[in-house]
């Protein structure tokens, strides 16, 4: 079977643009921020009830994150967070819930492979990019922080 040429691809895409509908960007900016807003603002009342209720600050913000993972991955596992994804886009997937939904989805297609190659490794397929990037980031704010005064004088310290 021959291969379409450059000139034919672009073409084809042209097409394609002529037919598609255009998307609703301002509709889909308006769900993600609410749907996102939704999950945030949920997560600091949870977050000033532990506070009221004598927890410290680092403690409640520890217990607000392990809630907030828990509460993604159990409507993963009863598929409630594919729809709410759906609807809020990365409004849904942004917040923690959205990283807990990411790893519980592809956790729960393990069974052909197994528990190692299955389970392990489908976790972190998505998992792993997220955590080294995370640390990549971290890594390089630390190292302006420091450039900028030390972590103490930047942050507004002593």
């Amino acid at each position: 079977m021959a291969r379409a040429s450059k000139e034919q691809t672009q073409a084809y895409q042209k097409a394609v643009q002529r037919i598609l509908p255009p998307k609703p960007i301002a509709r889909n900016a308006l769900m993600a921020f609410l749907v996102g807003g939704s999950i945030c603002t949920a997560g600091q009342v949870v977050l000033n009830l532990l506070k009221n209720a004598g927890l410290p600050a680092t403690d409640a913000a520890s217990w607000t994150a392990a809630a907030f993972i828990l509460i993604g991955l159990f409507l993963t596992g009863l598929g409630v967070y594919d729809d709410l994804g759906r609807v809020g886009g990365m409004g849904a997937f942004l917040p923690i819930t959205g990283f807990a939904n990411s790893i519980g989805s592809a956790a729960m297609e393990f069974k052909r492979e197994g528990w190692v190659l299955g389970l392990g490794a489908r976790m972190f397929q998505i998992a792993g990019p997220v955590i080294v990037y995370g640390v990549a980031a971290a890594t390089v704010m630390a190292g302006l922080l420091t450039l900028l005064g030390g972590t103490r004088a930047a942050l507004g310290g002593p």
